[in-house]
């Protein structure tokens, strides 16, 4: 959503793996939240598009409801946006496992894979390119972050305070999240139990994850105060 503010491309090109099986109930659409628009155009083609648009990235592959396949390989065709278009799984691990076989199967010489949220659409392409020369240049994973403002709380099951955590060493945690292909092979193989980032399954088998600086505009749409942030950002880069 925002201008992007970087250099060159990076030398690498990678694969992006968009899992957007995601129902999307806290949104009240009746959709899959992939299919959400946003100023008259879904999540998932703006996703698309900024991942093609960042100049880094030679191929997509998104992982669909299974009953929507067809729907989404239609919006993506009629947005000229080329991506291939998988049934996702019963969660978001399951998704990305698939979309991701396909993507190693498709294109086996890839280095660099992303995994990117349909969620998160307006990732500036500064940050997509940063990961991926993050990547090239030897890190095995790499995240995009930026720093906690709020206070966080540690508690108990019944609700009461046990710790507040020292938020100087906690950051929020954004997509794309970029991987060395053989190592995100590894961490599905050894660790493939279900997951809210793929970063996790990659601790879990003791590989170092690197960081790099996020952005505010790839905030993660998921409630209607989302979207209105959404739309009004949206509007605001078009009418300028």
């Amino acid at each position: 959503m925002a201008p992007d503010a970087a250099g060159g491309e990076p030398t690498a090109r990678a694969v992006a793996v968009v899992p957007a099986a995601g129902r999307g109930e806290r949104l009240g659409y009746g959709m899959p939240k992939a299919l959400v628009p946003v100023r008259g155009t879904a999540l998932l083609t703006h996703a698309v598009r900024g991942l093609l648009n960042a100049g880094c990235v030679r191929h997509v592959v998104v992982a669909a409801p299974p009953a929507d396949v067809e729907v989404v390989a239609a919006l993506l065709r009629d947005a000229d946006l080329p991506a291939d278009v998988v049934p996702g799984g019963a969660d978001r691990t399951d998704s990305v496992r698939r979309a991701f076989e396909h993507a190693v199967k498709a294109v086996p010489d890839v280095r660099v894979v992303l995994v990117h949220d349909a969620a998160r659409a307006f990732t500036p392409p500064s940050v997509i390119r940063a990961v991926v020369a993050a990547v090239a240049s030897g890190a095995p994973a790499v995240i995009p972050v930026l720093p906690m403002a709020d206070t966080v709380k540690q508690v108990d099951f019944d609700g009461t305070v046990l710790a507040t955590p020292d938020r100087s060493a906690l950051r929020v945690v954004q997509t794309p999240q970029g991987f060395a292909t053989d190592v995100l092979t590894r961490a599905y193989a050894e660790a493939g139990d279900s997951a809210t980032d793929d970063a996790g399954l990659v601790e879990k088998i003791g590989v170092p994850v690197a960081t790099v600086p996020g952005h505010a505009c790839a905030m993660k749409v998921t409630t209607p105060f989302d979207l209105a942030i959404a739309e009004a950002v949206l509007a605001g880069q078009e009418n300028s």
